[in-house]
């Protein structure tokens, strides 16, 4: 049985989502928000993360819809301790003694909001060669924990390979 080149199950760059270093979270997330969900198994279908490019379209990291929450977390609940964050008030309770609270709260995220993606983005770890092997993935994306690797071709980003994708291929290998 043949095992694909990268090329064959990669992503091309332009339908995967990307974004400019300079967005803010708020538009990073107006990036990611849509959602295509599978009408049999009503899961979402849709990218996790966004590439982050320079104005030169020279890739320079990615955001999960983690690092985006991390970035919206209040600074002042960062500090305290997983006990306090776990006995946070519902804002349904009590809500007349607890109102105030969770309107500085809601005003506090909106703000992080206006903080640059490039502020909570991860760095790009590896990438492979869009001629590369699927083994030459699964090695780079064991080897530094990512669910994506990023594809080139002559030193610029073609495409994108999901975990997914490299999954299916090695069943297909281990099944046959």
């Amino acid at each position: 049985m043949k095992i694909k080149q990268v090329k064959e199950i990669m992503a091309p760059m332009e339908t995967y989502p990307h974004i400019p270093y300079w967005f803010t979270l708020r538009q990073a997330i107006v990036e990611m928000e849509p959602s295509v969900f599978d009408s049999n198994a009503n899961r979402s279908l849709s990218r996790m993360s966004l590439l982050v490019f320079d104005e030169k379209y020279q890739l320079l990291g990615m955001v999960r819809r983690r690092d985006l929450m991390r970035g919206l977390d209040p600074e002042a609940l960062q500090s305290v301790s997983l006990d306090f964050h776990k006995k946070l008030p519902h804002p349904e309770q009590d809500s007349s003694s607890q109102k105030p609270f969770f309107d500085r709260l809601v005003k506090t995220i909106q703000e992080r909001a206006e903080s640059l993606v490039s502020d909570v983005m991860l760095p790009i770890k590896a990438t492979v060669d869009h001629e590369d092997s699927i083994i030459r993935v699964v090695y780079e994306m064991v080897e530094n924990d990512l669910s994506f690797v990023s594809v080139l071709k002559d030193k610029e980003v073609v495409g994108i390979v999901c975990i997914e994708d490299v999954f299916h291929e090695m069943a297909r290998l281990v099944l046959c």
